[in-house]
Parts: C-alpha cells; sequence; structure tokens
C-alpha cells in the first residue's frame, strides 16, 4: 500500500523539492498547510531555510506547532529537515536574539564555528550502527548542508531502561554538530535529503519504511 506524506507549506523550505524527492522515494506526496491533511497523512515533512525566528513564525501562523505536537502525541511520524530540524529544539540564538523553538528536545541551535561559514556543500556523517533512517547506506556517503547555525551538544538523557534513547548522528565543520536525529516517531537532518542524490533517496525511502 503507497504511503501519502505531506510536506508542510508554512512559507520557509524548499517544498518542490521535498515534492519531487519523496515521490522518487516512492510515496504520494502532497504541499499543503491544510490542518485536517496534515494531521491524517501517514508521514508530515517539516521543511526549513533561512531564519529559525522567522521559521518559528511561520510555524505558528500555519498551526505547524499544534500539528507537530499532536501528531507526535498519537506517535504520527514527522520528519525534520534543516531549520525545520532546528526548530525541534528548546531554543535558536541568533545575532543575539533568542527565539523559542517547539522544545521537541533540549538543546540550543547556535552559530557554528569554522574557518568558512556558512557550511555549504557536501559533508560525510557518523551514523549509529543500528541507525534505521542510515540503514543500507556506506559510512562515507556523503550528504548535502546549508548552514551557518547547529546544535552542538545532545543533552536528553533517557533514563527509563523502557525506552530507547534516541539515536543522534554527527558530522563536523569546524566543530561537531548534530546531523541528525532519531527519536521514535520524531526524525530530523540538518543536511537535505531532497538534494542528497541517491544517498537522500534512500534516507527518504528508510524513512516512509517505517510507517
Amino acid at each position: 500500500m503507497t504511503k501519502n506524506v505531506v510536506v508542510l507549506d508554512y512559507g520557509f523550505g524548499n517544498v518542490r523539492s521535498a515534492e519531487r524527492a519523496v515521490a522518487r522515494a516512492g510515496a504520494e506526496v502532497e504541499i499543503t498547510r491544510d490542518f485536517d491533511k496534515a494531521m491524517n497523512a501517514d508521514g508530515l515533512i517539516v521543511p526549513g531555510v533561512g531564519a529559525f525566528s522567522a521559521c518559528m513564525e511561520g510555524l505558528r501562523a500555519a498551526r505547524g506547532d499544534w500539528i507537530v505536537g499532536r501528531r507526535l502525541a498519537g506517535g504520527r511520524p514527522v520528519l525534520g529537515i534543516c531549520v525545520g530540524m532546528q526548530i525541534l529544539f528548546e531554543r535558536g540564538i541568533e545575532h543575539g536574539v533568542e527565539t523559542e523553538g517547539l522544545d521537541e528536545w533540549p538543546g540550543t541551535v547556535g552559530p557554528l564555528t569554522a574557518p568558512t561559514v556558512p557550511h555549504m556543500g557536501w559533508n560525510t556523517v557518523e551514523a549509529p550502527a543500528d541507525s534505521l533512517l542510515f540503514a543500507g547506506l556506506d559510512a562515507g556517503e556523503r550528504y548535502y548542508f546549508v548552514h551557518s547555525y547547529a546544535v552542538h551538544d545532545w543533552t536528553l538523557e533517557v533514563t527509563n531502561p523502557k525506552i530507547r534513547a534516541p539515536r543522534v548522528t554527527w558530522s563536523w565543520h569546524g566543530e561537531p554538530f548534530v546531523a541528525a536525529v532519531e527519536n521514535g516517531a520524531l526524525w530530523a537532518t540538518q543536511f537535505h535529503p531532497e538534494k542528497s542524490g541517491d544517498a537522500g533517496a534512500r534516507l527518504l525511502s528508510n524513512w516512509i519504511g517505517t510507517f
């Protein structure tokens, strides 16, 4: 049975690129900000480009914060991409301005410290051995990044032995940063799978295969 994926259109994201990549991965896909369609889709993608604060403003205007929260409360899959990943954290700080995120994960999005910023182009990642997102992909595979801000520390601790700890993938550009997270129904990537060629298509297929 073909899965249905909605790419949330809240004004901040490469929605057409995401649409094409998801279709290539084998799912039916629709770009919309319709509340009911976003709530009822098998999977929801939250893209994001630009400033953290502007993305949060646009997301709230489209009731995206409600959509993400309600889907996760019901165990419904959500995938955040680029700034769509960053806004899942507690807060973002850009040019000294602090903005509240969705607070699905603790942590702060801050500037990258590197010789060259933005971090733009292809880079490798270090994924956990049991990653589902990177299943079937070579360790030296490269993914496409475009960002000047990132999460530098993973602070969420899981003390209940019955709950699986999130799988956190790292990359490096001047310093280590979180490149992807798999946490129950909530997955996210700092890089752009929709711009990462065959590897990105496999990632999206892996995600779609979980629901």
